[in-house]
């Protein structure tokens, strides 16, 4: 069943932020360099922009983020007011009520739900190839695309429990699909998913193991997470190794090590403490 919020009080997760601009805010490299030619200044209104095909891909795309742009700043700048101008007609000739109404708001994106910290992003969709669905923390001057599912208020705790061989089963289970490729939805999977609770000391572990992943992938700057956790993940030793380091920390917070050996086994267990919290 979709739940509004996560049965155990977990930090908020949201979509990222809605454009529905048409595709004039959403800017391209070489366009990107274009801008910058043209109007040097409005350096400081283009911030990377992130979906889960810029972060599991490594690729690089920007947006015009204008929330903090005066009148005059748009006025003042040729490429701005065409940008605006354009967004402004796009939502007024749509046929959705909801987004004529963003209209009046033509510099802004439709929907803002950017953290003014750091956090964790979560791809919508992802392959089914992957053994883990590959998350990670991103800094707030990257503004999340709604092609990705966020949680401003994680921690290191957090995010070793979500990237855990416990959390992708329940995720392998429960998820819809897209084709076969996973749907991570933040009302069936995330707000359902039961945690466990840890000692201080299970839960200093986590957040240890939880950076060493973060330390691997940093080994390899030069490849994206797509061929980290690709068909070729046997070339990252360090990276499996922090995984499955993780998954023991995560599993014996559950109390699941050593009992349990089969996916199926875990998904069970998982189901009955979701059922004594729905109970509850």
């Amino acid at each position: 069943l979709a739940a509004k919020n996560s049965l155990q009080g977990m930090p908020k997760m949201n979509f990222g932020n809605q454009p529905r601009d048409g595709g004039y805010f959403i800017i391209q490299e070489d366009e990107y360099n274009e801008i910058l030619k043209r109007e040097p200044g409005l350096k400081k209104w283009l911030r990377p922009y992130i979906g889960a095909d810029e972060f599991i891909n490594g690729k690089k795309r920007w947006c015009l983020w204008l929330k903090d742009a005066s009148p005059k700043d748009i006025i003042n700048s040729k490429i701005l007011s065409e940008k605006v101008e354009a967004v402004r007609q796009f939502r007024l000739s749509s046929k959705a009520k909801t987004t004529n109404g963003y209209a009046k708001v033509p510099q802004l994106f439709a929907q803002i739900t950017q953290p003014d910290t750091n956090f964790l992003i979560i791809p919508s969709v992802s392959s089914e190839k992957r053994r883990y669905v590959p998350i990670g923390f991103v800094t707030s001057e990257t503004i999340a695309s709604n092609a990705v599912q966020i949680v401003p208020n994680a921690t290191l705790y957090h995010f070793g429990i979500l990237t855990s061989n416990v959390h992708m089963a329940w995720m392998r289970t429960v998820c819809g699909r897209l084709k076969s490729d996973y749907r991570y939805s933040k009302e069936i999977v995330y707000n359902n998913f039961p945690w466990p609770t840890p000692t201080a000391e299970q839960r200093a572990k986590i957040e240890q193991t939880a950076q060493a992943i973060l330390d691997a992938r940093a080994l390899y700057p030069d490849c994206s997470l797509a061929e980290m956790y690709g068909n070729k993940r046997h070339l990252f030793p360090k990276l499996l190794k922090a995984h499955q380091d993780n998954d023991r920390a995560v599993m014996r917070a559950y109390g699941f090590s050593g009992k349990l050996n089969s996916e199926s086994a875990c998904v069970a267990e998982l189901m009955r403490m979701y059922q004594g919290l729905t109970e509850k």
